[in-house]
């Protein structure tokens, strides 16, 4: 019996040995974590969320997955929570819902070492602090106590009053530049018109460096490039610019406001301004060259100059440039009272390097054109017109622009800049003093008209006395050279009758060998004619007589000889029908007689007729056409 109560009691102690055991089991998945809650024990210190040392409330450390025992539920409370899953492309945003104050003119907690918000014991222990953090999350997977955290991510952003565009990785394009402003910091200093930029902090995403480094609050001297960029959208704001173009045929001169300590390094010489070297505060010694520049538009300048030629219109026409856009024709007065206008074009060029000097000088190039070039060339043709009275201003145009080209060269010398050329356009004097000149000229025109009028009568009498002379010349060389001819002549006939019974002798003695040759030939070609002709006939008698034969053999002698009768007859023109029939038609034979006088009247009309010329007979040889001749 007592062996009985015995293994009762053990057995007892083993069921409640298990249950205890069985009761504080808890079972974490994968992609979970075990935020455990102690019922029971010290009170938390205050200010406190979560306990450190065993208190009573939410606990700092998070259960892995597994299982754990241990946990059992008179005494804790174990709830399982997602994991945080930050998405490729996107950041996290993290709320510290514990840990001590943020210090004042402080707006994010600062950034501690909690293995990415995983180890809440680090961060309060590392004197992580309440509120917005300076930290965030980047593309992964992490157990984030969220009795401690608040995280932010695109899948609830709406709910935190943020766009899902704000917790997306920042891209700067190409050909542009990110203009950074941060929200913490140090103030900047008085006099400054941005931050001054701090090493370390690969730009401004390790937002705790920059503050480490010194970085100030608010607009940023350094830019971001293009690329992509985490951010925290709660300590910087980025607008993208285009960059800084300098096209070709420019260079751009840089007028920074920011930088270190200004230092002039434009020499004793350079009176009129200030140049300082790159980085520094003011106008930059060293131009930018054609291309495009990184450059914070918000704080630096950049004014173009040309280092082409560049021409200015003082006239109603406006280049390209526009420099010239408010210039107008310039009205001079000239000695003589009177006011007229005059159209000028101004050729300059500035050169790289004196390039900013220009700008140190007079901050743009339209001041330049505005301040130096206008009252300079103005003022100039102003002076030079009242020395002179119009007419002469007009006659020695010439001169007046070589002189201008001159003083203008020497007066834009003085400010760096080259003049290449000065021309004087249209003139456009008073209208009545023109006409009285245009009168004046008229007048002499038309006398020196006339005179060359008269001149030219006289010469055309001249012209025709000798005109008359000139003609009466053929007359007399005729005569003499007919009387030449005459002599020539006598001289020539009797040549030609010498020369003509020369010939004739000649001829005929060519006549005479020519006949006997003649007579010679034709005698040996008859000869030869006749024998080859004999040989002919009797060829063809031969064959006439083979042919016979075979076709007496053929047809027989009487057939044969009635088709050689057809052919004969047919060669010879010779019908077989008549053409004219007589035959009686009961009328009697009168009217068949008249038929065929009738018939042989129309065939006769329709034969054509063959027109006989009378054929001259040709002479034997050719001794009677000689002895015409003789």
């Amino acid at each position: 019996m007592d062996y009985i109560v015995v293994l009762t009691g053990v057995a007892l102690l083993l069921g409640l040995g298990a249950l205890y055991v069985l009761s504080g089991l808890q079972v974490i998945g994968e992609n979970e974590s075990g935020l455990i809650i102690k019922k029971f024990g010290a009170p938390l210190p205050p200010g406190r969320l979560v306990a450190l040392e065993g208190e009573a409330g939410y606990q700092a450390e998070l259960l892995p997955p597994g299982w754990h025992f241990g946990y059992p539920f008179w005494r804790f409370k174990v709830t399982r929570v997602p994991v945080v899953v930050v998405r490729q492309g996107h950041i996290a945003l993290v709320v510290a819902n514990g840990g001590a104050p943020i210090p004042p003119g402080c707006i994010l907690g600062r950034e501690v070492a909690c293995d990415g918000f995983q180890d809440a014991r680090a961060f309060l222990e590392g004197g992580g602090q309440k509120g917005r953090q300076l930290a965030f999350l980047t593309a992964g997977t992490y157990r984030i106590n969220p009795a401690l955290f608040t995280v932010i991510t695109p899948e609830n952003a709406r709910r935190f009053d943020m766009d899902v565009e704000e917790l997306e990785i920042f891209s700067v394009g190409p050909d542009k530049v990110g203009i950074v402003t941060t929200l913490d910091g140090r103030p900047i200093p008085a006099g400054d018109l941005a931050g001054v930029p701090v090493e370390g902090h690969d730009s401004f995403q390790s937002a705790q460096r920059f503050l480490d480094a010194g970085g100030c609050r608010g607009l940023q001297e350094q830019v971001l490039l293009s690329g992509s960029w985490n951010l925290n959208p709660w300590f910087v704001r980025v607008e993208q610019i285009p960059m800084t173009e300098v096209p070709i045929g420019y260079v751009g001169v840089v007028v920074s406001y920011v930088g270190r300590e200004h230092l002039d390094v434009s020499g004793d010489e350079f009176t009129h301004g200030d140049l300082v070297e790159r980085g520094r505060k003011g106008v930059w010694i060293e131009p930018l060259l054609p291309g495009k520049h990184p450059l914070n538009a918000r704080v630096m300048k950049v004014e173009l100059v040309p280092t082409t030629n560049i021409v200015l219109n003082w006239a109603q026409r406006t280049e390209q440039h526009k420099y010239d856009e408010k210039l107008s024709p310039i009205t001079v007065r000239s000695r003589d009272g009177f006011s007229f206008m005059l159209d000028v074009s101004q050729i300059i060029h500035i050169s790289m390097k004196q390039a900013p000097r220009v700008i140190s000088r007079v901050g743009s190039m339209q001041n330049l054109v505005d301040h130096v070039l206008q009252p300079t060339v103005a003022n100039y043709f102003r002076n030079s017109a009242q020395q002179v009275t119009v007419l002469e201003f007009l006659s020695a145009r010439t001169d007046r622009q070589r002189e201008a080209y001159e003083a203008i060269r020497g007066a834009l010398g003085a400010y760096d800049v080259e003049c290449i050329d000065t021309l004087v356009g249209d003139i456009q004097p008073p209208a009545e003093l023109m006409k009285t000149q245009t009168d004046r000229k008229i007048a002499e025109e038309l006398q020196r008209t006339y005179e060359v009028q008269r001149e030219a009568q006289v010469r055309r009498r001249e012209l025709e006395r000798a005109t008359a002379v000139a003609n009466m010349q053929p007359e007399v060389v005729r005569s003499e050279q007919m009387v030449a001819i005459s002599e020539k002549g006598a001289l020539a006939a009797e040549e030609t009758a010498k020369g003509e019974a020369a010939r004739t002798r000649l001829h005929a003695d060519a006549e005479a060998h020519g006949l006997r040759q003649r007579a010679e030939a034709e005698a040996e070609s008859k000869r030869l004619h006749g024998g080859a002709e004999a040989e002919a006939t009797r060829l063809v008698g031969e064959a006439k007589a083979e042919a016979y034969r075979t076709g007496v053999a053929a047809l027989g002698a009487q057939a044969f000889t009635a088709v050689q009768l057809a052919t004969v007859l047919a060669q010879h023109g010779v019908k077989l029908v008549p053409e004219i029939a007589l035959g009686q038609d009961g009328g009697g034979g009168g009217q068949g007689l008249l038929g065929a006088l009738m018939a042989r009247v129309l065939q006769t009309e329709q034969k054509p007729q063959v027109l006989q010329r009378p054929v001259k007979p040709a002479p034997a040889n050719g001794v009677e056409n000689v002895h015409k001749q003789a």
